[in-house]
């Protein structure tokens, strides 16, 4: 049975850095690095959805002989990451030259995409 189907889908529990939220080069450091705690958290979570997915096409290549879903999925996941630091990186260079908004732009939009990516890797196939 692959992996994917029977993991347990737990709830990704972030810090809400909202309260942290500052603009001022002082305060706005504590409010960053929230934000990249929150990232290391959902690409640890995103890269342990990709090896279950990974480990379950495996098992299905074992069995079917069809080579060609590996090839697929990993150039999707390639495709998706140049995707996802292409639309946040434009966001951020939209928001400069205040750099400070600029990088929360850049890390609330990484975020958001990381969460789309985990729950499309948590979809059943």
């Amino acid at each position: 049975m692959p992996l994917a189907a029977i993991a347990n889908t737990p709830e990704i529990t972030l810090s809400d850095c909202s309260s942290l939220e500052s603009y001022l080069p002082a305060e706005s450091k504590v409010y960053i690095k929230c934000l990249d705690s929150n990232i290391d958290v959902l690409r640890r979570h995103q890269q342990s959805w990709i090896n279950k997915l990974l480990h379950d096409i495996e098992l299905i290549q074992e069995q079917t002989g069809n080579t060609q879903l590996m090839t697929i999925i990993k150039r999707s996941i390639v495709y998706h990451e140049q995707y996802a630091e292409d639309t946040c990186k434009w966001r951020y260079l939209y928001t400069l030259p205040n750099s400070i908004r600029a990088s929360a732009a850049h890390k609330k939009c990484t975020i958001r995409l990381l969460r789309k990516h985990i729950e499309d890797l948590q979809h059943p196939y």
